[in-house]
């Protein structure tokens, strides 16, 4: 690879990890979105893997081989892995798709009891909200994300916060109240071209 693409492809994966990363604690744990999130954070449990992949079998690829690495880590070590992709499924309907394939590669793998995704991405809709819905808010994220979560861990998580529905409930409150304005006062954003914060 070229000096210069390399030094360039270097300075894009730092971006798009710190992007993330102010997002995670800026966002989903100062705003308490998601209960469980801030505990892997302070240990340093949570994988930040990117894809430059825009699509196809390269990219499931790539989700393969994140799925299979947490799978053979020590759950002390790696409890969870966030997996950007900058480049790909910038609409979020591609996305919701590629999520689809996801489930697919879960269940050819034998390891849907072992793993489940959460997703993220910068135009996150809900099902039945309007585009510019507030609540919508509570999923986008700077860059199309796929969350792999430990299914044992997850479900440990919920016996300790087993009213999960009140954490959405919470959720839709706060950003219909804090609105697009206050969410952007934030200063959320992501520097890599090809994945924006709306």
């Amino acid at each position: 690879m070229d000096p210069m693409v390399e030094a360039s492809r270097a300075k894009d994966l730092q971006w798009v990890i710190e992007d993330t990363q102010a997002w995670l604690t800026q966002a989903v744990i100062a705003l308490g979105l998601c209960p469980f999130a801030n505990a892997v954070h302070v240990k340093n449990q949570i994988r930040y893997a990117v894809s430059w992949s825009r699509e196809g079998q390269e990219l499931m690829d790539v989700l393969e081989r994140e799925v299979q690495h947490l799978d053979e880590t020590d759950p002390q070590v790696t409890q969870t892995t966030l997996i950007m992709m900058p480049f790909a499924v910038p609409d979020f309907l591609d996305f919701h798709q590629l999520l689809k394939e996801a489930q697919k590669m879960l269940k050819r793998l034998k390891v849907r009891d072992r793993f489940q995704w959460a997703h993220f991405h910068p135009q996150y809709q809900f099902a039945g909200t309007e585009p510019g819905a507030a609540e919508n808010l509570s999923n986008r994220s700077p860059y199309p994300t796929l969350h792999l979560l430990r299914a044992e861990s997850l479900e440990q998580a919920l016996e300790m916060h087993p009213d999960v529905d009140s954490i959405y409930a919470k959720n839709i409150e706060l950003f219909r109240g804090m609105g697009f304005e206050g969410y952007e006062a934030l200063g959320l954003r992501a520097r890599v071209k090809g994945g924006e914060v709306s």
